[in-house]
């Protein structure tokens, strides 16, 4: 117990952030990409697991709590954090094949692997 307190005194500043993802499969992939990359700063701890949104038993929510020695150091590892994941989303979006199939083949013309010309229709999910 002591040693949680002494943690809670050297790292003070405290930050939980949930991203929500439309399946397991994709949240899982979010985690394993992101986890890859350890914090570049010993002042800052991040942690993440998977977490079910409210109401659901999959769990589709990438929780990423942070604990930091001051706000500025905090802010710093958070907007990394925030780079990392939008890449991680751009690259799903445009190769995942759920997340293609999701959305249908409009406007996707020059993606790689869609021919121009090729027709679609959106999938219903299941």
């Amino acid at each position: 117990m002591a040693s949680v307190a002494a943690d809670d005194d050297a790292f003070p500043c405290k930050l939980t952030i949930d991203i929500p993802l439309p399946t397991p499969r994709l949240a899982s992939a979010v985690l394993r990409a992101l986890s890859v990359d350890k914090e570049l700063s010993p002042l800052v701890r991040r942690n993440f697991f998977l977490a079910s949104a409210a109401g659901s038993a999959e769990q589709t929510v990438l929780r990423t709590r942070y604990s930091a020695t001051t706000n500025r150091m905090l802010r710093v590892a958070t907007n990394g954090f925030f780079e990392s994941v939008s890449v991680a989303l751009q690259v799903m979006q445009e190769l995942d094949v759920d997340v293609l199939h999701e959305k249908g083949l409009e406007g996707l013309e020059r993606v790689q692997g869609v021919e121009v010309g090729m027709e679609g229709e959106t999938v219903a999910g299941g």
